[in-house]
């Protein structure tokens, strides 16, 4: 997998920048499959591979990342339970920073949904949590490419206030199998 931040325009203090963002490949994988109301696990992990000049979230950049998944369909809902265990650096301490997230999504007709979120994740260097709420309207043009836009409002005095986003997510068309 590979998670980028590929443009980053932001105003911290006044100042306007533009600046790209990082880069980190993963891998992830199903430890349980479920069906229904009970839930499918998997792990992953991402290590970055280029840390960008972008300021960072309010979430802090991670070196490497470790991730709990675990997603479920409920009567017509359908969530994302997670937990995030990632290595925050700063030269030359390094911190473990936990994070947790509950996302809930329903489709709207045949191929919009929209998703809200809640998260909280620590700040390990500034002694403090970043809590916030997130929401998104998301459009599924084929099978395997949805295209998504929203808002992330942070609920804390050190959580970034407003984000507005946009991205998309490409399913392979095939499996890759490893033997």
């Amino acid at each position: 997998m590979v998670s980028a931040q590929p443009y980053a325009h932001s105003r911290v203090e006044g100042q306007l920048t533009n600046e790209a963002g990082g880069v980190s490949l993963g891998i992830q994988g199903v430890i349980h499959h479920g069906q229904a109301a009970k839930p499918t696990i998997a792990v992953s992990y991402f290590r970055q591979i280029y840390g960008g000049n972008a300021p960072d979230l309010d979430i802090g950049s991670s070196t490497n990342n470790f991730l709990i998944l675990a997603s479920a369909d409920v009567k017509g809902f359908h969530y994302d339970v997670n937990l995030f265990f990632n290595e925050v650096v700063k030269d030359p301490v390094r911190r473990v920073q936990f994070g947790q997230s509950l996302s809930i999504s329903h489709p709207l007709g045949k191929n919009f949904s929209v998703t809200g979120e809640m998260w909280n994740f620590s700040q390990p260097f500034l002694q403090s949590n970043a809590v916030g709420t997130l929401w998104a309207l998301s459009y599924s043009v084929r099978k395997n490419l949805v295209v998504d836009g929203g808002f992330n409002r942070g609920l804390t005095s050190t959580s970034t206030q407003w984000e507005a986003f946009v991205g998309f997510t490409y399913l392979l068309p095939h499996k890759i199998r490893l033997r």
